[in-house]
């Protein structure tokens, strides 16, 4: 009675209606039963709940760590802090090529818009028709450059792949080890032998995984078209010293991707590499040639906007696409719960899905202590997949209140639902489980099979609010 009273007050306070007050009540009224036919709870804290995937912050190996700090002292690149900075927000900003049909369909919408004005003009002018188009043309060619995103290919000089190391070399290693921890927890039998990397850029990728599988694997296999981003990241690998033995054996690095059909790797990876290819034809090329090297998983990295969103749920489809043509057997495994269009995209305003990993920066003078970096991924794998258990994704942080807590899920359905979770209504275990997880994580639930809610822009906003009155980090069990 308690809860419902907070949640009235709240609701008035936000400007919403008795209607929206009232399907907060019963938001997933039948989601109560633990899936719990493994005992998963047998001597386990909530805490430690099999849906738990979030990692604490992540330290660099201290091999890279040494390596970078010795390069960086013997670098001769001036203004290394403001020129970091500047490169940090250009790639964080960078959207997609602007297609030749988008770009066409802009173009006449503006013909359209301003030919009414030119035949006006033309009337009260008296001018030739020719001359007429002439400055039509030109009125679009100068809105259409005002409007249209110009994407430039970043050509990584010696120069700009030391930028880009001191950039993202930290913050790539966080959010590539946060998703093959997705992998690690879920499927602890896979020991992969073999990796390839295609944009390895620095190396994060094959530091990341060998931290991870390090006993299991033999063979890292490197594809960059940058010759000097090659060379950094093998000079990274040999330490402080380019005379000196890899850190660890195998590694090979490749201007181009190993061709063939039998060349193919247990674990094939992609991250943040998409959005230097040009067009969508060969960023699904590109996919499609990974996912034909592909023995067990492909990871695919991107930033948390909403292009990386929208780049990596393009290259969903058409992996699904091409499995189901050639009559094979695919299917997502993180971090969606389903092969459905993604409810976040289906909104008038879409919103991106991210994640969040926190990290130990690189011991640079400008760097903070810690950061915490803002991803997307995506894992596709082999086989049905009839085996995973369908639980739902959390897709926002956690709020805890007194005696309940709200949570986000994106189901099995494909719908995203907003649950009030409480202990009474629900179960002691559910409750508990629900505080002790973060965004990210799975929830051990069935999902009932009634209608779903989606979530409202209203709901939404008034969890921005709360956001902001709350910590943010994973809730803490009350005894």
């Amino acid at each position: 009675m308690a809860a419902m009273q907070h949640l009235r007050i709240a609701g008035a306070h936000a400007g919403f209606t008795s209607l929206i007050v009232r399907r907060l009540a019963t938001i997933v009224p039948n989601v109560s039963q633990v899936d719990n036919s493994s005992n998963f709870l047998n001597n386990v804290p909530h805490r430690k709940h099999p849906g738990i995937l979030h990692l604490k912050c992540l330290k660099l190996p201290p091999e890279l760590v040494q390596a970078v700090s010795f390069w960086v002292a013997q670098s001769l690149i001036r203004d290394l802090e403001k020129k970091s900075e500047s490169f940090s927000n250009y790639l964080w900003s960078r959207k997609r090529p602007v297609e030749l049909k988008d770009l066409n369909r802009k173009a006449q919408l503006l013909e359209q818009k301003l030919r009414k004005d030119a035949e006006v003009l033309v009337q009260q002018k008296d001018r030739s028709l020719d001359e007429r188009d002439e400055k039509l043309k030109q009125k679009v060619l100068t809105a259409l450059r005002k409007i249209t995103y110009h994407w430039e290919e970043l050509k990584y000089t010696e120069e700009l792949s030391f930028l880009y190391m001191v950039t993202r070399m930290d913050a790539n290693f966080a959010a590539v080890s946060r998703a093959f921890q997705e992998i690690r927890k879920r499927v602890p039998d896979f020991q992969p032998k073999t990796l390839l990397d295609f944009g390895s850029g620095t190396g994060a990728v094959s530091w990341a995984a060998h931290s991870i599988w390090g006993e299991s694997l033999k063979e890292y296999m490197n594809v960059d078209c940058s010759v000097p981003m090659l060379d950094l990241a093998e000079k990274l690998m040999r330490g402080i010293s380019e005379t000196q033995e890899l850190c660890f054996p195998g590694v090979y690095f490749r201007q181009f991707a190993p061709v063939g059909p039998k060349m193919t790797f247990d674990l094939t990876v992609s991250a943040f590499s998409l959005n230097d290819l040009p067009t969508y034809a060969q960023r699904m090329a590109t996919v499609t040639n990974l996912w034909k090297k592909t023995n067990n998983f492909l990871v695919l990295v991107e930033n948390g906007t909403k292009e990386g969103h929208q780049m990596l749920m393009e290259a969903r489809d058409v992996v699904l696409k091409e499995a189901d043509k050639v009559k094979e057997a695919a299917h997502v495994f993180a971090p969606c719960p389903h092969h459905l269009p993604c409810p976040r995209l289906l909104r008038d305003n879409p919103l991106p899905c991210n994640f969040l990993q926190q990290y130990e920066t690189l011991p640079l003078s400008w760097n903070p202590p810690q950061k915490t970096e803002r991803f997307f991924f995506l894992i596709l794998a082999r086989g049905s997949g009839e085996s995973m258990e369908p639980w739902p994704r959390i897709t926002q942080p956690v709020l805890c209140r007194k005696r309940h807590v709200h949570v986000h899920l994106c189901c099995a359905d494909g719908t995203l639902q907003h649950a009030i979770v409480t202990s009474k209504k629900h179960s002691r275990d559910l409750y508990r489980c629900v505080r002790n997880s973060n965004c990210g994580d799975r929830l051990p639930i069935s999902t009932p099979e009634t209608k779903s809610i989606l979530e409202d822009k209203s709901i939404l906003e008034d969890q921005l609010n709360d956001s902001q009155k709350v910590n943010t980090a994973p809730c803490q069990d009350q005894n």
